[in-house]
This record gives structure tokens, C-alpha cells and sequence, in this order.
């Protein structure tokens, strides 16, 4: 039986797992195994009511939700299993001769108690996820989803319950009003995914009790397209980035610039890819969350010249992928994250004039570049930046978790995934440890010390 919270039992949910971290309950690391073992054991297990969950709020198709949840999950879980012994080692560090004798070392230490935030585009894997980060690294967590998804938020909270103590970890549900009560907490770190708007208020809260934070936002993510890359491959793969999950991602890809010589080519073969992908569209095109999504979306196509055939489905809020030639640059698509399966086109000549446009933009999750040229990859690394880049594919920047994934600027700060997951919910704790014998050479009354010290001044920050 699933045990509710309701927002009166935050305060005393707070200062259990406070009284539980600072026992010491979560230091050990074999404790942290059998935790996150425990919470693998619990998925596996519930893995076909994921994909019911995922289908009932979203109409997500199950190959989706296994390549974009389900395997994530796992992976990180995995990882954390293996690697957590070394990770939560200390780390010898060189001690310079200036300190001799001694030596140095760092320790990686739990922060305490951590919020976490988790969005409702993939409300399993942008949960489980960093849960994972803060358990290996020792924390204590309560797990905040998003209510736009209710079916799979009942269901994380029925497998936090099943897998672990709420001393330990707890998934609370609601609306805003638990969101703000949590946030009122003195957590030791918050970590959220969505919204910039959102994003701000966690940040305003967070300053109250100078907690730090891990943004995870999204933005405005570019492509450009070389104008020697094969348009037909770079076509099939933004195609795909704006199908999947209707371009409900924070890493889709929000506009694109094509070469003038290849506009022609690219919008006949980004349609012909739209059209392979929608030959079951019924089951493989998952719905826009809401009715106000799905309006604001239905609003950007007057916002320019359509490219494609419209394929709206009013009764399940689904919008097939589309390609729309702005009328300008303040039009709404081209001045808020679209965050749906919209595509707007820009077409340029001069690669100088789109390096300054996208330089003045706020800084995106992902740069993407369809390019086979070194010189240009080299080119846009150094005149770009972004949390992420992807050269010649989209969306799997986020998908190999052996790279940190986060944002810059507006787009967020800190990063996880793998090991980076383990750093952001870590304190690493620098220790300088004093040997025998205790020279003299510091110590006043200062006689012969400087000519001494200063005939060996290139000696003195060497390390060993």
C-alpha cells in the first residue's frame, strides 16, 4: 500500500532524514550499494508498468520509452554500483616542499539533504537519474515530480516505497503549493530540471538558506549545416530529433539553419522523413502534455510560412513534425523555447552573420553542427557556447551518460550523468596532514629564514 505525504508532514519528513543523516546512517558505502541495488531490483521489476505509466500520461510509444527511459535508468544504476567504491575513495594529492613534512589528500563527503525536481517530459529517467547521483555520493533525498504526469509520479513514489526507507529517500507528490513548502526546507543542495521561469523561483528560494543548486533548463538549441554535409543524412536525424518524444525535449533541436544551395533539398527531405516516421503515427507519435501546450504550439504556425504538410490530431494532441519559415525574427517561435515538434528554418550564405546571431542569443543546452570538415567542428567549438555539442547527430549528446550532461547561462549550471553525478551531490573535503619533525624555518624571530628561503624559492612549491 502506497503511503501519501501530504504537505503538513513535510517539516517532520525534513527532520527524520536529517536525524538519519547525521547518524552517520548513509556514510558507509556498502550501505549505498544495497540502496541502490535494492532501487535497481524495484525497477526491473516494475519495468512494464513504467511503459503503462509513460503510455496513459503521455502516449509514449514503448520503444521510446525503453531508448529514453527505461535503459538510462538502468545504466546509471549500474554504473553507480560498480564504480561507487572508487569514487568515495580519498585521493592522495602532492604536498609542495614548502609544507615538508606532510602529506595531502582530498575526501569526497555528502552534502546532506537534497531536493530534487524532477519534470514531467521524461518523468522517469530525469528523477531517477540524479536520485542515483545523490545516494552514491551518500545523501539523504526527497524526490518532488512533476503533477502534469500523475500516473508515472504515482508510480516513482510506489517504487521509492518499495525500494527504500524514507529516512533515506521519499518521493512526495502535489501541486505547486508541496513544491514551495519543500522549497521553503533548508535542503543542502536542490537540484531541478525544467524551465527557466521555474528555474529563477527555485534559485530566489534556494538563496534564502544559501543552499546551492544544479539547474538543468534547456533553451533555444541551434543547428547549422554545413553546406558540404549530405543534407538528406543531416535531414533524417533532426527529423528524428523533433519526432521523438514531439520534440519534447530540453536538447531538441529548436532551429536550423540551412545553406541557401540546400533549402530545396533539406525541406523535400525532412517531409519524406516525416512522412517514413508517421506510417503508424497513431502509436508512435507521443502527445503534446496538455491542452495549453498543444494551443501555444497550434499558435507558432501563424507565425511563418509552413514548409510541410500539417498533420494536427485535435482529439489526442498530437502534431506530426513541421518545418515554418519565420516572417521574422520576434515572431513567438523564434523568441521562447518551442519544446514541441515545430521546426523553424533559416536559411543562410554567410557563416560570419549566423556565428553573430547565435552569439547573441542566450547560451543553449546543445550546439549542434552537421559538419564532416575538422575545420569547421574547430571553427564553431571556438565561436560558440554551449552546455553541450553534438557534431552530426542530434539528442545523443544527453543520451551517453559517460559525458557530463549540463547547461550554461540561461541554459543552467552544474553537471551530471555517471561520476559527475557522484561530484554534484559531493563536498570534497581537502585534509593536509602534518609529519615529523617540525622545522624551524617559519618561526620567528625571523633572522636567516628569507635569504635562506629565497636562494631556495624554486624548490619550495614543488610537490611530492
Amino acid at each position: 500500500m502506497v503511503i501519501e505525504i501530504d504537505i503538513d508532514m513535510i517539516d517532520e519528513l525534513f527532520q527524520k532524514q536529517k536525524a538519519f543523516f547525521q547518524n552517520g546512517a548513509t556514510l558507509q558505502v556498502s550501505e549505498r550499494i544495497g540502496a541502490l541495488q535494492s532501487l535497481r531490483s524495484v525497477i526491473i521489476a516494475h519495468e512494464q508498468a513504467i511503459y503503462s505509466a509513460l503510455k496513459a500520461d503521455l502516449g509514449k510509444p514503448q520503444t521510446e520509452a525503453f531508448l529514453s527511459e527505461f535503459v538510462g535508468m538502468v545504466h546509471e544504476l549500474d554504473t553507480a554500483i560498480a564504480k561507487v567504491k572508487r569514487w568515495s575513495t580519498k585521493k592522495r594529492k602532492a604536498a609542495p616542499f614548502i609544507t615538508f613534512p606532510s602529506k595531502a589528500f582530498v575526501v569526497p563527503e555528502p552534502l546532506g539533504q537534497v531536493l530534487i525536481i524532477s519534470p514531467w517530459n521524461y518523468p522517469f529517467d530525469l528523477a531517477i537519474s540524479p536520485l542515483v547521483g545523490a545516494i552514491t555520493a551518500g545523501n539523504t533525498v526527497v524526490l518532488k515530480p512533476s503533477e502534469l504526469t500523475p500516473n508515472c509520479s504515482a508510480l516513482l513514489q510506489k517504487m521509492l516505497q518499495e525500494a527504500l526507507p524514507e529516512e533515506l529517500a521519499v518521493c512526495v507528490t502535489g501541486e505547486a503549493d508541496m513544491a514551495q513548502r519543500l522549497l521553503d526546507q533548508p535542503f543542502d543542495h536542490i537540484f531541478f530540471t525544467g524551465s527557466e521561469r521555474v528555474g529563477k523561483i527555485v534559485m530566489s528560494k534556494a538563496a534564502q538558506h544559501l543552499t546551492p543548486v544544479t539547474l538543468e533548463l534547456g533553451g533555444k538549441c541551434p543547428v547549422v549545416i554545413d553546406k558540404n554535409y549530405p543534407v538528406e543524412k543531416a535531414a533524417k536525424s533532426i527529423a528524428w530529433g523533433k519526432w521523438f518524444n514531439a520534440g519534447q525535449t530540453c536538447v531538441a533541436p529548436d532551429y536550423v539553419f540551412v545553406h541557401s544551395s540546400q533549402k530545396k533539398a533539406f525541406v523535400q527531405a525532412f517531409n519524406e522523413f516525416v512522412k517514413q516516421f508517421g506510417q503508424n503515427a497513431a502509436e508512435d507519435l507521443t502527445h503534446i502534455i496538455n491542452q495549453a501546450n498543444f494551443n501555444r504550439l497550434k499558435s507558432y504556425v501563424e507565425d511563418g510560412n509552413i514548409l510541410s504538410p500539417i498533420t494536427i490530431n485535435e482529439d489526442n494532441r498530437t502534431i506530426e513534425p513541421l518545418l515554418l519559415q519565420p516572417d521574422n525574427m520576434d515572431v513567438g517561435v523564434m523568441q521562447e523555447e518551442i519544446f514541441g515538434p515545430i521546426l523553424p528554418l533559416l536559411v543562410y550564405d554567410d557563416k560570419e552573420e549566423i556565428t553573430l546571431f547565435i552569439q547573441k542569443k542566450s547560451k543553449p543546452l546543445v550546439f549542434y553542427l552537421f559538419s564532416s570538415s575538422s575545420k569547421e567542428q574547430k571553427y564553431w567549438l571556438s565561436n560558440s557556447s554551449s552546455g553541450n555539442v553534438c557534431f552530426n547527430d542530434t539528442l545523443l549528446s544527453y543520451v551517453n551518460k559517460n559525458l557530463p550532461f549540463g547547461g550554461v547561462g540561461a541554459s543552467g549550471m552544474g553537471a551530471y550523468h555517471g561520476k559527475a553525478s557522484f561530484d554534484v551531490f559531493s563536498h570534497y573535503k581537502s585534509v593536509h596532514h602534518k609529519l615529523n619533525p617540525d622545522l624551524p624555518l617559519r618561526y620567528p624571530p625571523y633572522k636567516w629564514q628569507y635569504k635562506l628561503l629565497r636562494k631556495w624559492q624554486w624548490l619550495l612549491n614543488k610537490g611530492f
